[in-house]
């Protein structure tokens, strides 16, 4: 779920909220809220505007 979640960030192209990459994804919330939780432990994601999200470079 995470590598999915990242690659849905990256075809965005912009930062986008958890709720779109769900959206996008045609995933449940929680499972995206999960992946989100690890990414952000990890690093691999930030977040430039406020509840919105982005690959971390």
């Amino acid at each position: 779920m995470k590598e999915q979640v990242l690659n849905a960030m990256r075809a965005a192209g912009k930062p986008i909220s958890a709720g779109d990459v769900a959206k996008t994804l045609n995933a449940d919330r929680k499972e995206v809220d999960k992946a989100f939780a690890e990414l952000k432990k990890e690093g691999a994601i930030i977040s430039p505007i406020r509840c919105k999200w982005t690959v971390a470079n």
